[in-house]
C-alpha cells in the first residue's frame, strides 16, 4: 500500500529537499517574531507558510513588518482551529516535505535537521519527533505527559504501532502523502487524526529524539484536557474507518 509513493520520494531526493514550514497562529505576538527568526535561520531549503488564523493580539502586525522571499502569509479573519489552518497551509504549499510549526518556543526548528536525514536516510514517509527520552525530562504539568502517554498506548494497541510520542508537535511528511489524506478535524484532534490515518494506510513512522522546552499556561499554552478526551475518540473513530475516510476523494494515490 506505501509502496506507491516510492517513485515520488525518489525524485524529490534526487530534484530537492525542499522543506514547506506550516505554522498556524492564533495570537502568540510574544513569541512569533522570535520562532520565525529562528525557523528562517535553520540551513535548508524551504518556504514558511504562516496561516494567521483570526489573531486579534497583534500577530497580525508583526506578520505585516516582515519581508523575506521565503515567507507567505494566509490571513483568516476568524480563528477556526489548528486542523483547519494546516489545511490551508497545506493547499499553498509547494515543498516534498512538510512539517507543522507551532508558533511559540516550544520546540526547536534546529531539530528540522535530524527530522529530515531520518526520512532521507530510511525512504520513510512520515517522521515524528520523540520528546520522551532520556536527553529530556522537561514537562510542563504532569498530567500532561500522562495524557500524552496514554494516547500513544492507545494509538499502539489500536493501530499496531510503536510509538513513543503521538502528541508530538513535530510531525514531518512527505508532502504528496499528507495531500492525498481526507483531513476533516479543524481543531488539535489534526493530531490523532493524521496519525491515524498514516497508520491505516500502512505506513510505518519513525521517530527521533527533539528538544522540548514546554511552556505554562501563564505563557499561553492553548491544549486543555478536554482536548486529550477528543484525540482519544479520534483515535477510535478512525480505528476501522473505510477508505473513504482515509483518502481524498481528489486524490489519485489511493491503494
Amino acid at each position: 500500500m506505501n509502496g506507491q509513493f516510492s517513485a515520488a520520494l525518489r525524485s524529490c531526493y534526487n530534484a530537492s529537499m525542499r522543506l514547506s514550514v506550516i505554522m498556524p497562529v492564533f495570537n502568540e505576538v510574544t513569541t512569533l517574531r522570535a520562532i520565525l527568526e529562528r525557523v528562517r535561520a535553520v540551513p535548508v531549503d524551504k518556504e514558511i507558510v504562516v496561516v494567521d488564523d483570526g489573531s486579534t493580539d497583534g500577530s497580525s502586525a508583526v506578520l505585516a513588518a516582515l519581508d523575506w522571499p521565503e515567507l507567505r502569509i494566509i490571513r483568516e479573519n476568524h480563528n477556526h482551529g489548528k486542523g483547519y489552518a494546516v489545511r490551508r497551509g497545506l493547499a499553498a504549499a509547494t515543498g516534498c516535505h512538510v512539517i507543522i510549526q507551532d508558533a511559540d518556543l516550544e520546540y526547536d526548528p534546529r531539530d528540522y535537521l535530524p527530522l529530515l536525514r531520518a526520512q532521507a536516510a530510511t525512504g520513510a514517509a512520515v517522521v515524528y519527533g520523540n520528546r520522551l527520552h532520556a536527553g529530556n525530562r522537561e514537562f510542563s504539568y504532569r498530567r500532561y505527559l500522562l495524557g500524552g502517554m496514554l494516547l500513544t498506548f492507545v494509538t499502539n494497541l489500536l493501530y499496531g504501532a510503536r510509538l513513543h510520542d503521538e502528541p508530538t508537535g513535530y510531525k514531518l511528511f512527505d508532502a504528496r502523502l499528507l495531500k492525498s489524506l481526507r483531513l476533516e478535524c479543524n481543531g488539535f484532534d489534526f493530531c490523532p487524526e493524521v496519525t491515524a490515518k498514516v497508520l491505516r494506510l500502512g505506513y510505518r513512522i519513525i521517530e527521533v529524539p527533539i528538544r522540548y522546552r514546554p511552556r505554562s499556561f501563564a505563557e499561553g499554552k492553548k491544549v486543555r484536557w478536554r482536548d486529550g478526551l477528543i484525540a482519544l475518540w479520534i483515535l477510535l473513530k478512525y480505528c476501522r474507518a473505510g477508505a473513504r475516510r482515509i483518502v481524498s476523494p481528489r486524490s489519485t494515490n489511493t491503494a
